[in-house]
């Protein structure tokens, strides 16, 4: 049997996997019992998912335009409180994961 280190993704895993009933039913098929792997529809339905995240937009485009639109015509508002907020929020989010050192 051959380990290696590579990550599967759920389309190798579920290839992997038909491969390798076919492989064991063919040769299972002289002896009394088989053994079958079934892959299950939450298999397939990962798949189309992974599919579907791959997909979508990682920007709203609409949104941007909406934004460009209303700093073109001067009408964007900058709420200073919520932008010193989200700073204040962020460094206290970089600290909490800096390791500790004594």
């Amino acid at each position: 049997m051959k380990i290696d280190n590579t990550i599967k993704t759920p389309s190798t895993v579920s290839s992997d996997s038909k491969t390798r009933t076919t492989r064991e039913s063919s040769s299972s098929s002289a002896s009394a019992s088989e053994t079958k792997v079934e892959i299950s529809s939450l298999s397939g339905r990962l798949q189309q998912l992974e599919q579907a995240i791959g997909q979508t937009p990682v920007v709203d485009s609409g949104k941007v335009s909406e934004i460009k639109q209303a700093i073109t015509s001067g009408q964007f508002k900058v709420n200073p409180e919520k932008v010193a907020d989200g700073l204040i929020d962020s460094v206290r989010q970089m600290l909490a994961a800096q390791p500790r050192t004594a």
